[in-house]
Parts: structure tokens; C-alpha cells; sequence
């Protein structure tokens, strides 16, 4: 993870910077799981997983994704972090945890997901950090404001 721009001394995105370390995390947790054949576990942080990820991804949407959308500013980037998000929620939902190619699927949707975060960690952050005018920061405080950071629940 980047610690160059300064874009952990902006809250809102600290706060989702940490929410992808905890993203990360539970899918470890999962993948841990479902080598164990832990399947009530496996289920559990799946779950975890997709609840975490909708919470986190409405956050975005709805804060530094809106605030650059309404300013005109790299629509088509966000564009297509947003046909990611959907894609990483559909992949998520869809694993087999009983299958015996569990792991490996795990392993895609990880893949996937870690690429995502790069791309907002290492793009789209930065680029709202030295772009987001007053009114850009006052979207993402309020979508923020509604859906409190999810990084203070335990994983």
C-alpha cells in the first residue's frame, strides 16, 4: 500500500484504506477455513465478507465515487471501479463453499479483489485527495456521516 501521497491523512479515505486491509484479512480467514473443511467458519466469514463489502462499497459509491462523479471528474474510472464492484459482489456471493475447487475460486475472487484495491488505493484515492473541492468533501462526509467507517467491528 502506497504511503507517499498523503491520502491516509484524510479520514474518509484512511478509513477505507483500513476497511480493505480488513477485506483482505477475512478472505485469508476464509481461505483458512475452507482448507481446514471448517464449512460452519467458512460460512461465517463469508458472510462477514459480504456484509463488510456492501457496507464498504455503498461508502465509496456514495461518497468519494458521487463527490468526483458530480464534480465531472474521472467518470469513466469510476465507471468501471463501480462494474467491479459488482462483479467482486457477484463472485463473492456465488462461491461454492462446498465444493471441492473451493479454493481456487477463493483464490480468483481474492486476486480480483486485491487488483480492485490497488487500482483505489494506488488510482482513484490520490485523484480525489488533490481533486474534491469543498462540495466533493462535504458528499463524502455525509455518505460517511450515514455509514459509519466498518473497520470498528470485529472480523
Amino acid at each position: 500500500m502506497c504511503e507517499y501521497c498523503g491520502c491516509r491523512q484524510v479520514e474518509p479515505i484512511a478509513d477505507l484504506m483500513d476497511e480493505h486491509l480488513v477485506l483482505l484479512e477475512i478472505a485469508g480467514d476464509l481461505r483458512r477455513a475452507l482448507l481446514e473443511r471448517d464449512t460452519a467458519l467458512a460460512e461465517a466469514k463469508r458472510s462477514r465478507l459480504v456484509e463488510l463489502l456492501a457496507e464498504h462499497v455503498g461508502r465509496e459509491e456514495e461518497g468519494i465515487f458521487a463527490a468526483l462523479r458530480a464534480q465531472g471528474d474521472y467518470v469513466e474510472e469510476v465507471d468501471a471501479l463501480e462494474a467491479e464492484h459488482v462483479s467482486l459482489d457477484e463472485s463473492v456471493a456465488m462461491l461454492d463453499l462446498g465444493s471441492p475447487d473451493a479454493v481456487e475460486a477463493l483464490d480468483r475472487v481474492d486476486a480480483e479483489l486485491s487488483d480492485h484495491i490497488d487500482k483505489e488505493n494506488l488510482g482513484i484515492f490520490p485523484v480525489a485527495v488533490v481533486t474534491l473541492g469543498a462540495t466533493g468533501w462535504e458528499i463524502v462526509e455525509r455518505a460517511h456521516a450515514r455509514t459509519p467507517a466498518a473497520t470498528q467491528a470485529t472480523t
